[in-house]
């Protein structure tokens, strides 16, 4: 006789929740398949997202450890004598709204600033901005993309009247002629994208990386070039001086689609080639090979990244490889032009939306009457009640302590990322209120009167915009502790607290319609992007202008977004650093990333994997200079600046200028990288 036992009950099924990676501007694609009871989600590819195609860096991998409870915050913090201690989220939003409140009633709006970040999604900048400028009535708001691409994002108006980071996708890269690579490590900084440049010369392209150290992705490159840091404008105005002479300029293009091209010619041409030798310390030849190799090419681009940007002289650099880009026929045209490659993971979306001091939602303009009518009538109050233009990032974290005496933080570590760091930190610690929302205790958060914890990617929907200008959904997929709640929870209640009852919704989706009426019509017009449409179509590039409209993949091809549609040729001149070395600080300091860390490493530097495979600074220095010096490798260093002092381990390699180091700037205290720039 036998017995049949019953079946043993199976597994609940786990579905994947198609979401982003939380972290650069590539977002790439990943699903998020929800673990037992207690247990970190599971990060599994998505390849069908066409940006990455299923490739994730090892902080994509590993995305999902912050979500651990035991590794962030799960609960409101309050300052009670000196320390922070554990608070009911009552006793949180009412001490934030009432010191924020007690500010402006004593000082006037203007002495509460709000700081945002390049991380908020489009959502949470666009409540942000509305924030500051209807419930607190303050102009002073910026946020920590000041610091990335806006040197960018001011040449991009300039020359082409419309900022987008890149004005085409990113698949163009790899069906291009020539790519020429300004002062970017993608193979460190989006290691996903290094495949459009492997593939860019798999299809038989060039490409030319231009950084003072040969990185990972300079030994991918065909040609590289190494200048003396803060000298790219020079080496931009060397080659365009050897386009004009050697006859290859597209007067054609150049008559038809651009204006202002003699005084930017006459400007170029006072940087002859062996003057740029000289400045750069990058041989003719080499200059006169690149030249070459990109007027060689059919079609072309140049891409530039941090490196030429954050310098004092940023916009003008930048304005000087546009001016090549325009000269050669290579801008408004297919498989052309000039990109930024945006940072943050919604630098994009973070600047379009009314967190900078000068704008308003859909890159409107604070000062043009016409933008505050539009948004004040999507906000429901009298244009001339917004505020005018407040200061921009770096002049707001220096008044702080002076005329800005409160300040509300989100989404941003100005301590261990902004420059200058040792003042900022001072500057931070004179304020008389300080309230953050963050999801860990950052550096920054640790100085606060109030802290509030807030959702991560994961435990929220809502929307960023890539480096492409392609608007992507973040979508929940597992519910956040207990004592967590939204960045637009946090604003909803503060604005109740100060007599703002509507406005302010909670859900992300009512906002987002919000934002599609207030851009609608502006530059960066979202108002036909749906979650619908962007869920069906993985993504939607802006502008789109309507429900039928398809979204805008490839800008400037019939006409550039200025009044009469022709591109501007800007006139622009090296000239030297803030900062050249002398007799008492001989050497040039750079600054950048590493694969394993992301920005001030405030989530990063959790993760036990990432900690393993980037434990700390470093300063990278040549044999030469080691030598010089008498340190060895492993050996601490000190890096010392006009404004302070950095140790860490030396890393000596052949890969840099002997004129030159190298420190990555995620990590706090004495190896802060940020403590010795200006």
């Amino acid at each position: 006789m036998s017995a049949t036992l019953p079946a043993a009950a199976a597994p609940p099924q786990r579905t994947a929740v198609d979401t982003h990676c939380p972290y650069c501007a590539l977002q790439c694609g990943m699903g998020l398949r929800p673990g037992g009871p207690g247990a970190v989600p599971e990060v599994v590819e998505r390849e069908a997202f066409p940006v990455n195609r299923g490739a994730l860096c090892g902080k994509g991998r590993t995305a999902a450890a912050v979500l651990d409870p035991r590794l962030r915050l799960t609960g409101p913090l309050v300052r009670r004598d000196g320390e922070l201690v554990p608070a009911g989220w009552d006793e949180a939003l009412d001490r934030a709204a009432e010191g924020l409140a007690r500010t402006r009633a004593a000082h006037g709006p203007d002495a509460v600033g709000v700081f945002g970040g390049g991380g908020l999604t489009n959502e949470k900048a666009y409540a942000l901005g509305k924030f500051a400028r209807v419930a607190l009535s303050t102009s002073q708001i910026d946020y920590n993309g000041r610091f990335c691409m806006s040197s960018a994002a001011a040449a991009h108006q300039r020359a082409f009247g419309l900022d987008r980071g890149l004005p085409f996708p990113l698949e163009d890269v790899a069906r291009t002629g020539c790519v020429i690579l300004v002062g970017s490590n993608l193979a460190e900084t989006m290691p996903p994208a290094l495949r459009y440049l492997r593939e860019l010369r798999e299809n038989g392209g060039k490409l030319i990386v231009i950084d003072p150290r040969r990185t990972r992705t300079a030994e991918q490159a065909d040609l590289h070039l190494a200048p003396r840091p803060g000298t790219d404008l020079a080496l931009a105005l060397g080659m365009l001086h050897l386009v004009v002479a050697e006859g290859r300029v597209d007067e054609e293009f150049v008559t038809e689609r651009t204006a202002g091209w003699p005084e930017a010619r006459s400007a170029a041409m006072a940087h002859w080639p062996e003057l740029v030798e000289r400045i750069t310390g990058v041989p003719l030849p080499a200059v006169r090979e690149a030249v070459d190799m990109f007027c060689g090419a059919e079609t072309g681009m140049v891409l530039t990244a941090r490196g030429p940007e954050q310098q004092s002289k940023g916009t003008d650099t930048v304005g000087a490889w546009i001016n090549f880009c325009l000269a050669t026929g290579r801008a408004g045209r297919p498989l052309s032009g000039y990109g930024c490659l945006t940072g943050q993971g919604n630098g994009q979306g973070g600047r379009e939306h009314g967190q900078k001091a000068d704008q308003l939602p859909g890159y409107r303009k604070l000062v043009d009457p016409a933008a505050r009518a539009h948004v004040a009538g999507v906000w429901g109050v009298d244009p001339e009640s917004l505020p005018g233009p407040g200061r921009s990032a770096y002049e707001l974290l220096d008044a702080l302590g002076g005329e800005v005496r409160s300040l509300l933080l989100m989404g941003s570590n100005p301590v261990v990322s902004a420059p200058r760091a040792a003042h900022v930190a001072e500057r931070f610690a004179a304020l008389d209120f300080l309230v953050v929302a963050d999801v860990v205790l950052s550096e920054t958060a640790a100085m606060a009167d109030v802290v509030l914890p807030v959702t991560q990617w994961a435990e929220e929907t809502g929307t960023t915009t890539n480096l492409e200008g392609r608007v992507i959904l973040r979508r929940k997929a597992v519910d956040p502790p207990e004592g967590v709640r939204s960045d637009l929870h946090v604003l909803h209640g503060l604005a109740r607290r100060m007599g703002r009852e509507k406005g302010f919704p909670i859900d992300p989706e009512e906002v987002f319609e919000e934002l599609r009426r207030a851009s609608a019509g502006g530059p960066a017009d979202y108002s036909g992007i749906s979650y619908r449409r962007i869920t069906e179509e993985d993504g939607v590039f802006w502008p789109c202008p309507d429900e039928g409209h398809p979204g805008t993949r490839r800008l400037f091809l019939e006409r550039f977004a200025t009044e009469d549609g022709r591109a501007r040729f800007v006139p622009v001149t090296h000239r030297p650093a803030a900062e050249e070395p002398d007799e008492e600080y001989p050497v040039f300091l750079t600054t950048g990333r590493v694969v394993a860390q992301y920005q001030s490493g405030a989530q990063t530097r959790r993760v036990a994997e990432l900690n393993a495979a980037a434990p700390g600074p470093f300063v990278e220095l040549h044999p030469r200079l080691a030598e010089r010096i008498g340190v060895a490798e492993g050996e601490a260093v000190a890096v010392t600046s006009r404004r302070g002092r950095a140790v860490a381990p030396a890393r000596v390699t052949r890969d840099i200028r002997q004129d030159t180091v190298f420190m990555p700037f995620h990590w706090p205290g004495e190896g802060r990288a940020n403590t010795l720039t200006n």
